[in-house]
Formats: C-alpha cells, structure tokens, sequence
C-alpha cells in the first residue's frame, strides 16, 4: 500500500497489572498500571514515511483500540440452557 520498505521490526509489551483479593472471600479484583510498548523498525525510508507508517499501524490497532478507548462490556451469562443473572456483572 505504502510502497515502504522495512527490513525488520519486532514490539515488546509490557502488562502492568495487579491481581489482589481472596477467592474464598469473594474479594479477588484486578487493577491495571498500564501497558508499554516499544517498537523496533529497520528501514532507510525517510522519517516523516515511517511516521505515517507507524500512525496507521496504531490507529488501526484493535488490542491498541481496546486499551485507549472507553469500551462497553456486555455480560450475558447461561446455566443448563437458561439465562442466569448475576447482580454487577450480568445486565439485566
């Protein structure tokens, strides 16, 4: 599409999480610090190129998408065939 050529690239992620509470009490929780990313690209095309090369590929990222943007969650859960609703995590 772009017409760029790119020798080699690689991205290391970083989760920065926690994962707290007591399943035997009902208190686990879970909260996120971040996540960090670092991307490695080998080319000798011209940098204001692999700028719009490197925008595209984040913009059109959906794990990147997920992370960034506010997403509804819609929880359905099912037992035996039938719907079953639990309070704070399944709509109503």
């Amino acid at each position: 599409m772009m017409k760029l050529t790119v020798s080699n690239a690689s991205v290391r992620v970083r989760f920065r999480k926690f994962l707290g509470g007591s399943v035997l009490k009902g208190t686990v929780y879970n909260r996120w610090d971040g996540v960090d990313t670092h991307l490695s690209i080998g080319s000798d095309a011209p940098p204001e190129r692999l700028a719009h090369l490197i925008r595209n590929a984040k913009n059109g990222c959906f794990a990147e998408g997920l992370i960034v943007q506010s997403v509804p969650l819609n929880s359905t859960v099912e037992v035996n065939g039938k719907p079953f609703r639990i309070e704070g995590v399944t709509k109503d």
